[in-house]
């Protein structure tokens, strides 16, 4: 009896020293806490700064600046951007299409890269983890990856341009290698080759459903990932058809008469579109409407988000 006691002292007196060493003191608490709200603050404040404006009347704007409570509430921006419906949902059908595609041909390549590695028994396990791991570290360049992905792939001007340099990520096969690794059962895998499952059978039967938090997480870096790309556009893409929205924005953000060439296309003079256009409420409308789906799927999936990140530096 007296030996417990001597022992739930002892590990209470453990758990109180781990409590102590883990202990921070208010002062630094308070400027921690300071420092999360100025940094939360620099996220959120130009994000309503752009809704606000997006609201604002064009001469509101030209009159008293920007302001995050509109002088003159407007949604001639929105308006506007009704009236080029036919070119914005055409870069919005580019953007989703990618988005989609990309993201499923992205992570089953990345999960099936990241379970192949993870295999212990593999021999080309080592060479083909460097090979993945050296890209992290190094690359070939923009005038190299431009001429793989132009010249010996022949996607300039493809849709396929946007979805393929984006597919695989190192970053994210060493996440899912790593999942792979100290997440399933090797028991559960040798019990499946007892049973005569083949690799693919083994990975798509019993890995994968198992395997929620790495797809999640996988997905979700992806979709944000192609869901903002504007790059590949601007490298790989002449065919203003084939702009994804992001292209688009970037396009009106570096010149507005993108806009008003387009109207006068369809028989409008430009300098008449240019008068009438609400310039600044129009590119801010725009900013909302990209920046809305993925701030509305975010918190959905934001723990696999978090849960992504720490399998990856902890344990990679």
């Amino acid at each position: 009896m007296a030996e417990n006691v001597k022992k739930k002292k002892k590990q209470k007196e453990v758990l109180e020293g781990f409590e102590k060493f883990n202990r921070v003191s208010k002062p630094t608490n308070a400027v921690l806490h300071v420092i999360f709200i100025l940094a939360a603050l620099a996220c959120v404040v130009p994000v309503l700064l752009v809704v606000a404006i997006s609201f604002s009347a064009e001469e509101s704007i030209q009159q008293y600046g920007y302001s995050f409570i509109p002088k003159i509430v407007s949604l001639e921006g929105y308006a506007y951007l009704v009236t080029q419906g036919k070119m914005i949902l055409r870069a919005l059908g580019i953007s989703l299409f990618v988005t989609v595609v990309g993201t499923v041909l992205g992570v089953l390549l990345t999960t099936l890269m990241g379970y192949v590695l993870s295999r212990p028994t593999y021999k080309l396990k080592g060479f083909l983890t460097m090979v993945v791991f050296i890209p992290m570290v190094f690359n070939g360049g923009l005038v190299s990856t431009y001429v793989v992905v132009t010249q010996f792939l022949g996607l300039k001007n493809s849709i396929w341009a946007l979805i393929l340099p984006l597919c695989v990520s190192s970053f994210n096969v060493i996440i899912c290698r790593t999942f792979f690794q100290t997440t399933v059962p090797e028991s559960l895998i040798e019990s499946a080759k007892m049973d005569g499952a083949t690799q693919l059978k083994i990975f798509f039967s019993v890995v994968l459903p198992i395997s929620l938090p790495v797809l999640a997480t996988i997905g979700l870096f992806l979709s944000f990932a192609y869901w903002n790309d504007w790059y590949q556009s601007l490298l790989y893409i002449e065919d203003s058809s084939l702009y994804s929205l992001q292209a688009l924005l970037n396009a009106i953000l570096t010149n507005i008469q993108v806009l008003a060439k387009n109207a006068a296309a369809m028989g409008a003079s430009q300098a008449e579109v240019l008068a009438n256009m609400p310039q600044e409420s129009a590119r801010m409308a725009i900013v909302v409407c990209i920046v809305l789906p993925i701030a509305c799927a975010y918190p959905y999936f934001q723990k696999y988000f978090i849960s992504g990140l720490t399998v990856g530096a902890v344990k990679g």
